[in-house]
């Protein structure tokens, strides 16, 4: 056997105490106080005693304060496991955070207090994002039990408020920043796929508008007393369709490779049908190509307004309820991505792709702050649902994932 086939062995008898591990993590509801608990201090202090009694040579926790908590505080975890060279750090970075169970009826059992059935953890928080949590400490694990080092320096960042924002998590980490250097490798395990085979390297740019609509109320009756806003608002939704052939632009990276604008949240206007409504309301989600920037694609949506103002005489604001341009991409062909594809494909025998996605995701901070950072994992996508589930062989795999990318060059 070589040292990789001695790794994974270990990583495979610790089965049993990383499901343990699974269960007791996910007795510490670690909701934020914006989604009413009380943060992640209770389970990050556990986490420091587990990682204590591991024998972590460099453990730091960095405190970013909220009021709003029973500590007072959120805390960020960074503990140092050595390696051969120190001259970069390989990252993985998990969230100490959980979202609220919702609807308990939903649930086969209680969210707080994991089950095993089927090859399967279930219990809020065990997939999003325990099992890699997990999977990074055992992988390191499998190094202490064999008295093997990594190639290079590990560092697992386990951080806060990644479910609300990030403020309080990987944003006030990296304000503090002293650990990061250009030349490390950053895994984030906050995105994937059953598969295993998408590595999420960009992201496209997200823009949410509110459009309110005024025109005149009036009794449906007498229509021309006043000016019915639905109607032009309606016309404005149809309108804002031709901005697919405007930012018409594909990207083979992204699926689906175009920039998307699809009207969604729509507010009432009047409680009762004979009555012509004065004012109508509706929302705009748009993801947008890095290829376009934010302004250009506002720039084209306030014409389209104009026109349909002077066309149906009514007054149109914008509001801007959510506005995240899209950070630098990954380099399909960057280190952290190279060493995923040869890690995915001894593991689970398929090919890591490059995507970028629509949504955001936390590695786009690093990205941000011109960090290459890569997404990974092979989750079955439960994260947030009735039933959370993590798949027991995905945990082993991921931590073989892991402990592969440590011993390459």
């Amino acid at each position: 056997m070589n040292n990789i086939d001695h790794i994974f062995r270990r990583i495979e008898d610790f089965r049993d105490e990383m499901i343990d591990l699974q269960i007791q993590l996910c007795s510490i509801p670690a909701i934020s106080p914006e989604s009413g608990g009380e943060g992640e201090a209770q389970k990050a202090e556990f986490l420091l005693n587990y990682l204590q009694d591991k024998g972590y040579e460099t453990i730091k926790v960095l405190k970013a304060p909220d009021l709003d908590t029973p500590a007072g505080y959120r805390p960020n975890i960074i503990a140092l496991y050595k390696g051969h060279d120190s001259s970069k750090t390989i990252w993985i970075m998990t969230h100490l955070d959980v979202v609220p169970p919702g609807e308990l009826s939903l649930w086969k059992g209680n969210p707080f207090k994991a089950w095993v059935e089927e090859g399967k953890i279930f219990g809020r928080g065990v997939e999003d994002n325990q099992q890699d949590m997990v999977a990074a400490i055992f992988s390191l694990e499998a190094f202490r039990a064999e008295g093997l080092l990594p190639r290079y320096d590990v560092g697992l960042l386990m951080v806060a408020d990644e479910e609300t924002g990030s403020e309080k998590g990987i944003k006030f980490v990296l304000q503090n920043n002293s650990f990061f250097q250009k030349n490390d490798l950053i895994i984030v395990p906050d995105a994937g796929n059953p598969e295993g085979t998408m590595i999420e390297v960009a992201e496209k740019s997200i823009l949410w508008l509110k459009f309110t609509t005024v025109g005149q109320q009036a009794h449906a009756s007498t229509p021309e007393k006043g000016i019915n806003a639905f109607r032009a608002s309606s016309a404005l939704v149809i309108q804002l369709n031709s901005l697919y052939q405007t930012f018409s632009q594909e990207n083979p990276l992204f699926d689906p490779p175009i920039s998307t604008f699809e009207p969604t949240k729509k507010e009432p206007n009047v409680p009762n049908i004979n009555t012509i409504p004065g004012e109508d309301v509706f929302y705009l989600d748009c993801r947008i190509l890095p290829e376009y920037s934010i302004d250009e694609v506002e720039e084209e949506i306030k014409k389209i307004m104009k026109t349909i103002e002077t066309e149906y005489g009514v007054k149109i604001s914008l509001q801007e309820e959510q506005r995240t341009p899209a950070a630098p991409p990954t380099s399909p062909k960057a280190p952290v991505v190279k060493a995923l594809q040869k890690a995915i494909q001894t593991v689970y025998q398929v090919e890591g792709k490059p995507v970028g996605i629509g949504g955001g995701t936390v590695a786009s901070f690093f990205r941000d702050k011109n960090f290459e950072a890569a997404c990974w994992s092979k989750v079955d996508e439960t994260a947030h649902q009735p039933n959370e589930y993590c798949i027991i062989d995905n945990m082993i795999g991921d931590a073989k994932v892991f402990a592969h990318i440590f011993l390459q060059d």
